[in-house]
């Protein structure tokens, strides 16, 4: 069975921030996966959240897998461009500020038992 995977493309939260999301859930089965991120606080979990549940729905759907065989193989947050802005400071100089966002791609597998 091929991999099911999806992707979430400029997201507007650092990748760093992803991150730190997405290490929580490597690995571990989907249905754990949907209950844990549910209560994380991080602002990038509802939308890692939703992705998932979007990678889920795509396998039951297109590939006729169980919800209950799932796993996240794999799951990565990489950059995605960043918006430059300017704030004006004291005598005439700008502050640069750098609002960064991220592509997160995950790959569900099937558990073979």
């Amino acid at each position: 069975m091929a991999d099911i995977r999806a992707q979430l493309r400029f997201l507007s939260v650092s990748a760093q921030k992803v991150r730190l999301v997405v290490d929580l859930v490597r690995g571990k089965d989907a249905n754990t996966v949907l209950e844990m991120l549910r209560f994380v606080p991080n602002r990038a979990a509802e939308p890692v959240l939703k992705l998932i549940k979007s990678a889920v729905a795509n396998a039951e759907e297109n590939f006729g897998v169980s919800r209950d065989d799932l796993y996240v193989a794999t799951i990565f947050a990489d950059e995605a461009p960043t918006r430059k802005w300017r704030r004006f400071g004291a005598r005439g100089r700008f502050k640069p500020l750098l609002r960064r966002s991220s592509h997160v791609t995950v790959v569900l597998s099937e558990r073979k038992d």
